[in-house]
């Protein structure tokens, strides 16, 4: 057991050693990259300075919460610190959509009066672009926790990103066209905001308790009426997630008056057993009452 206990934990340190890693690379490189910008008197590698930014600001927090989260809930937070990766996510989110709005204001008169670009300069930063993040993308590869998964894919993200401003350099080497710069810039931008949209919608549902996706009250109802003996009825059900990955639950089961006391044990189990391994649904709260008024302890 001691054996396996030492790998597990051992498993966790290079989950975070990773991302940390991938966080100091990248904020390294947004440093790097808004004062190339400035330099090449490029708005797309500005705005993707921002995006860049973001991303930073993202594994600088999943960094952190890979840390935070072995750590289980404490006296003060019950429920444990899953949603403080939420709060870090909409911090994130509205840094990204302030620096976006600012790329927009500078980036969009550009495209009526366009300025000349450094291009050569703008080619060397976005090769370097490309090898930075592709180094972090190939270190987070295969990695097993989501928080791990999430930053791979804002990495990936970021190399198709300079991807794109790489070649926009070479054709306005090339043949000049200095409108495009902005022009990518604001797609790049608007990629950005229609994302950061997304994930600030995702956010606040979790916030509110929606029922999170692929989940209902019918589903858990259905599934426990069908396979529970001695269960008559499932109401009062509540159903929301901790932070889109952890699901909860409470509910309130009714039973016939005679059901013996003993009988509440394995019943519950039973009921946690069906909701873990068929929905997914992690913790758990059922109240048992009877038919009737009775004083029997099930009512």
């Amino acid at each position: 057991m001691g054996h396996h206990h030492d790998h597990h934990h051992h498993h966790h340190s290079d989950n975070a050693k990773n991302l940390g890693l991938a966080f100091l690379l990248n904020l390294a490189f947004t440093i790097i990259e808004i004062f190339g910008g400035l330099f090449t008197n490029s708005v797309s590698i500005i705005s993707d300075a921002i995006h860049d930014l973001g991303d930073s600001l993202s594994l600088g927090l999943a960094w952190y919460l890979q840390k935070v989260s072995n750590k289980g809930r404490s006296p003060v937070y019950t429920f444990g610190y899953k949603r403080f990766s939420l709060l870090g996510a909409i911090l994130t989110c509205f840094i990204l959509i302030i620096g976006s709005i600012i790329i927009l204001y500078k980036a969009i008169p550009r495209v009526i009066y366009p300025e000349e670009a450094h291009t050569p300069g703008m080619m060397a930063l976005a090769v370097l672009g490309i090898l930075v993040n592709g180094a972090a993308v190939l270190r987070l590869k295969g990695g097993t926790s989501l928080n791990e998964e999430a930053a791979y894919w804002h990495l990936l993200e970021d190399v198709l990103g300079w991807v794109v401003v790489l070649i926009g350099a070479i054709i306005m080497y090339f043949f000049g066209l200095p409108w495009l710069d902005p022009v990518l810039s604001i797609a790049i931008t608007l990629y950005i905001l229609f994302n950061v949209v997304k994930r600030l919608i995702k956010a606040f549902r979790i916030i509110l308790q929606r029922v999170p996706e692929g989940l209902s009250i019918e589903k858990v109802e259905h599934c426990l009426k069908d396979k529970v003996e001695g269960l008559l009825d499932v109401h009062h059900v509540h159903i929301w997630s901790l932070d889109g990955e952890h699901h909860m639950a409470s509910l309130h089961a009714k039973v016939a008056d005679q059901t013996p006391v003993s009988a509440l044990e394995p019943l519950k189990k039973q009921i946690r057993k069906i909701l873990h391994d068929e929905l997914q649904i992690e913790h758990l709260t059922i109240e048992f009452e009877g038919t009737g008024d009775c004083s029997h302890p099930a009512c």
